[in-house]
């Protein structure tokens, strides 16, 4: 059963906020306009409106920097359909964080400059968190806390130096080094919870040809959303289950699970690894957006992703038909963990890969594999509609531990992983933005069905069921208090039974955001 608590706070807290919208809005038109130095686009990705300027001595350099400052409280109920532990593993789970973040950026001295994010989460209040015992059942509220940091010595809380970099521009080219915030197709902030996704090393940005970006990156670590310190990009850290360091290691939602310190140990392979993407983008013809991207572990797996949109005007619309391609390469990995995220088809068990062939995969033992997507976007005023198609290829998995989702902004739904082998996905959308046809303040919507058909031969791996899925979002922007944002979220997963003759994958879940940016 959901908790009854979490659920009076989510009601509550999002009431709360659009009653404050609703009744005080007014207020802030009399007011000067003021544009906050930060906001939000709808996938929580941050935009910065003010940028520190131009110095002309080191002390400038540091006193004319800018100080970016945010608050927010993220609550998530997560309510099984089928919660029989015993049979399922499952357990409804809740989370409540509390936290924010400190980020400087200093001005740019003959084109360099500094900046650096400290953030903080807690989960202060045991009523609205899973115990020490059951923080392993945990699902999306996991990234409110650090469940290593809970087994290990009971710490709720956390800060972290998530980024921390140097910068210069020259011309039309940037160069980062350190620690970093990285959007590309393969890597994303994924700022949907507490502290956003980064990663260390380098990165360099240019636009020196017209209509052109072209940008590439070397990183040596991660660190996930929940995690303290950094860790590898890729590794599935096993290495001592018995203290959890699954959960120091990479442990996204998406990891996979065979490309672990035990298994690369087995096959005499090192267990560190760098991160190599590179993409170009082009818009040198009207209404024409080209995308290509390569990723790239060395020695284990890499990819080459191909992206068309044409936007096309139509009376008072804008159409916009767009396409996807990915082709994943095996370079080792295959021959380590196997085809399945899960890490089900191989056992190292005495020094030597056996491959299972059982269980849906036709060969286990490589990385090899597709993935193709398509989707037509339909636009005017307020309205936006989205109906997308998705299949992978019945081969391998797709391998994008690094929170870019390969379907996202085709058919990914809210906590769903839709890149198994031989997964095919159909999606539907619509996003009306209230504010934008005057009748609500502030006030934007989402509602996205998707059907998810997964193949039930992969099951014995570990694949999940069937799925049918609503997501709704209400985003309510405080006009009366510039920089507050409230945000509710819902998902409903209606599953079908497993080949095993019961429910494992039905759920609904809860969440809700506060946001405040100065």
């Amino acid at each position: 059963m959901a908790n009854i608590k979490s659920m009076k706070f989510i009601s509550t807290a999002a009431a709360a906020a659009l009653a404050c919208t609703l009744t005080s809005s007014a207020s802030a038109a009399d007011g000067e306009a003021f544009t906050p130095k930060r906001s939000l686009k709808g996938n929580m990705m941050e935009v910065y409106n003010v940028l520190p300027g131009k110095a002309d001595t080191i002390t400038d350099m540091f006193a004319k920097g800018v100080v970016y400052g945010r608050l927010r409280v993220n609550s998530f109920n997560w309510d099984w359909k089928n919660d029989d532990t015993a049979q399922t593993k499952n357990k409804d789970n809740r989370a409540l964080g509390l936290g924010g973040n400190l980020i400087y950026k200093t001005a740019s001295l003959y084109g360099l400059s500094a900046g650096a994010g400290l953030y903080y989460t807690d989960e202060p209040f045991p009523g609205e968190r899973m115990s020490e015992a059951n923080i392993g059942y945990l699902k999306a509220g996991k990234d409110t806390t650090s469940r290593y940091n809970v087994n290990r010595l009971g710490n709720y809380g956390f800060a972290t130096l998530a980024q921390a970099y140097v910068q210069y521009d020259i011309s039309k080219t940037s160069f980062v080094a350190g620690r970093q915030i990285f959007e590309s197709f393969l890597t994303k902030s994924n700022d949907t919870k507490m502290i956003p996704n980064t990663f260390e090393g380098y990165s360099f940005t240019t636009k020196e040809l017209p209509q052109t970006r072209i940008r590439g990156a070397w990183f040596y670590q991660q660190k996930l959303r929940d995690h303290e310190t950094f860790h590898d990009v890729l590794t599935f850290d096993d290495s001592n289950t018995s203290v959890k360091t699954q959960w120091n290691g990479n442990d996204d939602s998406a990891v996979h699970k065979g490309l672990s310190v035990n298994n690369f140990r087995a096959a005499g392979k090192d267990i560190t690894h760098s991160l190599i993407v590179a993409d170009v983008q082009n818009k040198s013809i009207k209404n024409l957006q080209l995308d290509l991207t390569y990723g790239g572990v060395p020695g284990v797996v890499s990819s080459l992703t191909g992206e068309i949109n044409y936007a096309i005007p139509l009376g008072g619309w804008k159409i916009t038909p767009g396409a996807r391609y990915m082709k994943q390469m095996d370079d080792g990995g295959g021959k380590v963990g196997g085809a399945s995220l899960k890490g089900t088809l191989v056992d190292w068990t005495g020094g030597t890969a056996v491959f299972d062939n059982t269980k849906g995969y036709d060969t286990p033992d490589s990385l090899d594999s597709s993935l193709w997507m398509a989707r037509l976007v339909a636009e005017t005023g307020p309205l936006k509609m989205m109906v997308a198609y998705s299949a992978v290829a019945d081969e391998a998995d797709i391998v994008a531990p690094w929170r870019g989702f390969p379907t996202g902004g085709y058919t990914r739904a809210m906590a769903q992983y839709n890149w198994y082998a031989n997964t095919k996905t159909t999606a539907a959308q619509v996003n009306f933005n209230f504010d934008k046809a005057n009748l609500v303040s502030g006030l934007s919507a989402m509602v996205r069905y998707a059907m998810q058909d997964f193949d039930e031969d992969k099951q014995a791996a570990g694949v999940q069921a069937d799925s049918n899925i609503i997501h709704i979002d209400l985003i309510e922007k405080v006009k009366a208090v510039p920089g507050l944002e409230a945000k509710v979220r819902i998902g409903l997963v209606d599953a079908k039974d497993r080949e095993a003759g019961y429910d494992k994958d039905s759920y609904n879940e809860y969440r809700f955001e506060l946001n405040y940016l100065f």
